[in-house]
């Protein structure tokens, strides 16, 4: 099943551009926006993957009409981020 809406279970999912290159991990998501760390820690992506993710300084936010598919373990935008 894929959709394209973010929810707190995407928390801790591997982010990936249109190439298939993982540009880093959905560390919160609020309010149906998501925030993507480039270079989580396992620390990050294990509070991500409980659901008790912040989004950092370093953490880009990714809106819904960034998303072309959410699949069980990934996020694939439709372009670059």
């Amino acid at each position: 099943m894929t959709r394209e809406r973010l929810t707190k279970a995407d928390e801790g999912k591997r982010v990936l551009n249109t190439d298939g290159t993982e540009i880093g991990r959905i560390v919160a998501v609020e309010e149906g926006r998501g925030y993507v760390d480039p270079d989580p820690t396992i620390v990050d992506t294990i509070r991500a993957k409980l659901g008790w993710g912040e989004a950092g300084d370093d953490a880009h936010p990714l809106d819904e009409g960034s998303i072309q598919e959410i699949t069980d373990d990934e996020i694939y935008l439709r372009g670059t981020l």
